[in-house]
């Protein structure tokens, strides 16, 4: 990165969970399967996160990491008026707090975290799914669209830790900005 912007965050939970737990109707129930809530978690260049559901699937190569600030969801119980939501229950792999991610979209970045480095590039939205309604609260699924996180390519191996964090930008993000929806185009979903 020939200009990089360095910002303090901290990773509050590494989500591995080796199969999907939301899919067929949300009515029916999500799926008993295990989820791991990691001190750390092994990133492979080109293939996910070691463990988890996505690794190594051609389908999902570029966007077998997702990051989620933890931000966005406090907001959406706010709008909401519920008690806090288990951020968990959003199946995103990397929670952090303290930066804006919408700007990332189609960039390589950095997360530097207990003495190691992964890079990554961020790809897309990672759009909510109707499940949101059901797992998070009445109207989460809708109030998460613009602040769902980005999904991400792993771009070099490394092992990303819990705890104080550093995400190296090559642009500038507003970490006040990181609970905000970032603008999407209008949905036609309701």
């Amino acid at each position: 990165m020939s200009e990089a912007y360095r910002y303090d965050i901290e990773i509050l939970h590494l989500l591995v969970s080796p199969a999907h737990a939301y899919f067929g109707r949300a009515r029916e129930g999500a799926a008993d399967v295990p989820t791991h809530d990691a001190e750390k978690a092994q990133f492979v260049a080109g293939k996910g996160i070691a463990g988890d559901r996505f690794f190594g699937k051609a389908a999902h190569m570029d966007a077998a990491a997702t990051l989620f600030a933890v931000e966005g969801l406090e907001a959406i119980a706010a709008e909401l008026g519920t008690p806090p939501l288990d951020p968990l229950l959003t199946r995103r792999n990397v929670i952090i707090r303290g930066a804006e991610l919408a700007p990332l979209l189609g960039h390589e970045f950095m997360l530097e975290s207990g003495g190691d480095t992964v890079r990554l590039k961020a790809g897309r939205p990672a759009h909510p799914c109707a499940w949101m309604d059901s797992m998070l609260a009445p109207g989460a699924h809708k109030a998460m669209r613009g602040r769902g996180g980005v999904r991400c390519r792993v771009v070099s191996e490394g092992v990303l830790h819990r705890g104080p964090a550093v995400l190296v930008s090559p642009v500038p993000l507003d970490p006040s900005r990181a609970g905000e929806a970032s603008v999407l185009r209008p949905s036609r979903l309701p």
